[in-house]
């Protein structure tokens, strides 16, 4: 179950022109409390082949898929995380909430990165994140300064 404004979230409720959201995730793994911020699209879209009855007719083979079928992409989603992932496997209690939604692709994408720098996701070793938009990396922030794992931030999770 998805959790939005305290409230849980349905697809009734998604805003007309919504594209995704910026999630927060928690679970207690091996007695400590873990969080992963990550981003989900609502809706999937695949293109799907056509029939051979259409292909036969087309001239031009560089059109063969059809329009993109959209469905609800977000309900059984556990992140990307492979922690998270093995976790909920073993049958881990995770909290999902949602914490922004989005109306684009570049909002999505700007507002995950925002609530990550935000929230010190590679300084704190709660936060499972281990990049943020694939060029800043946790590893690279320890080997200049080792003593990021070892500090734990009094900075309240979301």
């Amino acid at each position: 179950m998805w959790i939005y404004q305290g409230k849980e979230f349905k697809d009734e409720h998604i805003p007309e022109g919504a594209e995704g959201f910026v999630y927060v995730m928690h679970a207690t793994i091996d007695g400590e409390v873990k969080v992963y911020i990550g981003k989900k699209n609502f809706y999937s879209k695949n293109r799907v082949a056509k029939g051979k009855k259409e292909l036969a007719l087309m001239e031009d083979k560089r059109g063969s898929k059809k329009k993109l079928v959209v469905k609800p992409s977000y309900h059984n989603y556990f992140s990307s995380n492979d922690v998270l992932q093995e976790a909920h496997k073993n049958g881990v209690e995770i909290k999902r909430r949602i914490i922004h939604i989005c109306y684009s692709k570049r909002e999505l994408t700007y507002q995950e990165a925002k609530w990550m720098f935000k929230l010190d996701v590679l300084e704190d070793p709660r936060y499972l994140n281990n990049s943020i938009l694939s060029k800043f990396y946790r590893v690279h922030l320890e080997s200049n300064n080792p003593k990021i794992n070892n500090n734990v931030k009094s900075k309240e999770t979301i």
